[in-house]
Formats: C-alpha cells, structure tokens, sequence
C-alpha cells in the first residue's frame, strides 16, 4: 500500500459495536442513537479519532448505503450472512464459550464442517476491519483493537500497514492452555498469531494476561517480541452518583421500596440472562438461605434484574426461561401475603438498576467466570448506606476488590448461601467501612484514564 492510500486518522478503534446505531423511521429518514455503554465513555476522553465497527442492523446498513455518518465513525457494510456467522457462530458460541469454560464437553463443542464454513465467514469479517484501519490509518498511528470479536485483525493489520501502533484488548477472562486447546490446533494457533500481530496484548487481570502468555508459551513458542499489558477497567464515579440521584432513579427507588416493603434488607443482582453470571446458582443460594435459616422470612426480599441477553440464541432462551422460572418456583413456594421472596425484573432499565444499586444491602455477584464485571464495582459507589459485597473468585474484580468483600466459589451454591447469612448479618458499621474501601478501589482506574493508559503503554518503546 503506497503512502497516498493512507487516511488521516491518528489515533483509530476497532470494535464490533460502535458508538451510534440507526434506524429507519416513519418517514423514511435516518435516525441515529448514541450508544452510551463503558466503551464509548471510556474512549470519549479522545476526541480526535475514528472509530471503526460494523453494521449491526438493517437501519445501520441502511446508512452506510445513503452514505449517513457520524463525525469520527466509520461503519462497515458487511454481509449480513458473514457477520451472523462470525458474530453468533463464531465469537459468541464459540470464542466467548471456551474463554468462559461454558461447554458441556460431553456433547460439546463439536468442530466440524459447519464450524469451518463460519470460521471462513470471521476470517472475512476480521479482514475487512483490518483493510478499513489500514485505509484509514495516517503514517505511524496508533490503533486499538477491542475483544474477542477481532481476534484476528492485528496479525492481518500488521501485514498490511507496518508502520502502525497497533494494540488489542480482551474484556473477556482467558482460557487456561488446556481448556483453549479445545480449539482446533490451527484456529488456536491463528487466533494467537493474530493477536501477537499486535505491538501489544492487554487484558483485565494479571490472572488472564498470565494464561494468554501461557497459551502462547505452549502452542506458538512464546509472545514473539510483543508486550502483555494489564489496566483493570474502574467504574466512572462521577457520572454514576450524579446519574444515581436524577428524578427517575427517585422515581424508581420508590416504586421499589413501595414493593419490597418497611424493614427489610435487601439483596440485590443486576446482570444481564449470560450463561456465565451464574443468575440461578444464586437464585438457588438465597433460596436456601430461605430453607435453612427461617428467621430471615419475611424480612430480606432478593430484587433480582435479569435483563435478556443474546436471545437470538436457543441456549440463551432456555437459560432466561430457566432464570423465570426458579425465581417463580421461590415466590410459589415461600411467598405470603404481604411479602414476595423474589422481585424480579427482565425488562432493561438503567434508572432501575441504579435504584437497586442504591437501596442494595447485599451486592449478588457471583458469576461462573468475568472479564472483570463491573457490577461489583459500582453498586459499593453508588450505595445510599453501604452494602456488602458476595463476590465470585472467578470475576475479574475479585484481583481488586477481595479483601473487602465476601468471597464464593460461583459452583458452591451451600458456601454462597451462608455468606449471604453473613453478610445480612454484618454490622452497619462495618458494613460502612468495607463499602469505603470497596469503593475507593473501584474507581482507581475509572474508564477515560483506562484509555489513556492503554495509549501510553503502546506509544512507550
């Protein structure tokens, strides 16, 4: 590629989902929404770059067809049939199930030519993100890769433009090498060599950097001159507690204290229906709490929010019905007239959550396996009179946050129920003091500094 091909762009973002979608409204126009997830707040602190992700919907499709666009967003029209394939097929049954060990080996997975017609389909889609950041890049400028989706794109970048800075991230944890090598010998050796085609490979946790330089000390020989970085994603304290005190958190906060009645604690989950949180282990733990400890009747209700998650998916179906279905089993069997066990919500509303967050005297975080999640670190920011946090080993935030919180193995359901008895139990004041301490910890890294980092390592020699 000669130097009158390069674009303009000096610091670029790769990510399956960008930061605005469209949609095709009652007249025929294009109507845009901003995203406004941990990403897009994390990269905002940078004003000046380009952000490339793909077409997600047909009205996004739509746009980039009419030539619709955002400042600083380039969108790629890629084949519907290519993305679901490396998006569903891919990405979220395949990648996002070995690195959060969800098989049932059993009966899975099961590596054949339907596999091998999808990997074709995720090297496409890899490809045309690396020919779009190639395109687009200005000499010597820095790119950053996101997850799990774009495994591939630094290997294939790198071929194309060596003059780039080139980093990736993974939010997701990292398999161990034995679990990883599940994958067929050479996609487990593309999907490394991919991604050490990158200058630099960051992760969450030391934990999951250690098993991807484990991975590649064991099956490609070593990481090949490129650095391992880790920036442990914080939780915005400043947007949360002003956004956790608007009128429709108010509003919300007393809807909910309306149904869970005076006097009562109140455990609190927030997660979306993923197979790895782990939502009916702990549906299963509180209903135990319920059995074996028969004073806490009555006086602790668990507000549980299980928002739907990857529905497109038959196994996400089943686990959200699943989800409904224990929680109603809880209500049928403890309820009484003036108090249900179980406040469950499937209907996403952040207003709703940060209610939850603030009323919360036991934070549920237990999942089977997370990047890092996020949860656990914002409810102790945004709690009104502190909470006790029931935190899985296996999440990410556990490096960080251990010392404060109650710990659980995520498969324990009996050891899960008795920390929540202790947690219910705890004192206020102390109580108070891990919350400070929780919090403080939370947002050491908050998301905008997170970036920062990430740019400053990869610029570093």
């Amino acid at each position: 590629m000669s130097s009158t091909t390069h674009g303009a762009a000096e610091v670029l973002v790769a990510s399956n989902r960008g930061p605005v979608s469209y949609a095709v409204d009652d007249t025929g126009g294009i109507a845009a929404k901003r995203g406004g997830g941990g990403l897009v707040s994390a990269l905002s602190v940078v004003e000046d770059k380009l952000w490339v992700c793909s077409a997600l919907s047909e009205g996004d499709r739509e746009a980039v067809r009419r030539g619709v666009t955002e400042p600083g967003v380039r969108m790629l029209d890629i084949d519907a049939g290519v993305h679901t394939d490396a998006y569903n097929g891919i990405a979220n049954s395949v990648l996002w199930f070995v690195h959060h060990m969800l098989y049932q080996t059993p009966l899975e997975p099961s590596f054949g030519p339907e596999f091998r017609r999808q990997w074709a389909s995720y090297e496409a889609y890899n490809r045309a993100f690396a020919e779009a950041l190639a395109e687009e890049a200005a000499p010597g400028a820095t790119v950053v890769v996101q997850d799990y989706h774009l495994t591939l794109v630094p290997g294939m970048l790198r071929e194309l433009r060596g003059d780039l800075r080139i980093g990736h991230f993974s939010h997701t944890p990292w398999a161990p090498v034995d679990y990883f090598r599940m994958l067929p010998d050479d996609i487990a050796e593309q999907v490394l060599r991919g991604m050490l085609g990158a200058d630099r490979c960051a992760f969450l946790t030391r934990r999951w950097a250690d098993a991807f330089t484990d991975c590649c000390t064991h099956l490609v020989g070593g990481t090949s001159g490129t650095r391992i970085g880790v920036h442990g994603l914080g939780a915005d304290a400043d947007f949360l507690r002003e956004r956790a005190h608007r009128d429709d958190v108010e509003e919300r906060l007393a809807a909910l204290r309306a149904q869970i009645g005076a006097d009562r604690k109140v455990i609190v989950r927030v997660d979306r229906t993923e197979l790895s949180k782990n939502i009916v282990r702990g549906l299963r733990a509180y209903e135990l709490l319920l059995e074996s400890s028969p004073e806490w009747r009555e006086r602790v209700v668990h507000v549980a929010f299980a928002y739907p998650s990857r529905q497109d998916l038959a196994v996400y179906r089943d686990y959200t019905d699943e989800v409904q279905r224990v929680a109603d089993a809880i209500n049928s069997r403890f309820a009484t007239e003036s108090w249900t066990p179980v406040v469950l919500h499937v209907k996403d509303d952040f207003a709703r959550s940060l209610a939850a967050y603030r009323i919360a005297d036991v934070a549920l975080v237990n999942p089977i396996r997370d990047g890092m999640n996020l949860v656990a670190k914002e409810v102790p920011v945004v709690s009104d009179e502190g909470c006790v946090l029931v935190l899985s080993r296996e999440a990410g935030a556990y490096e960080e946050l251990a010392e404060d919180a109650l710990t659980v193995n995520p498969y324990d359901v009996s050891g899960t129920s008795r920390a929540l008895a202790e947690a219910l139990a705890m004192p206020q004041d102390e109580r108070a003091e891990r919350t400070k301490r929780l919090a403080a910890a939370a947002t050491a890294l908050p998301p905008g500094a997170w970036f920062l980092e990430q740019l400053e390592a990869l610029r570093q020699d």
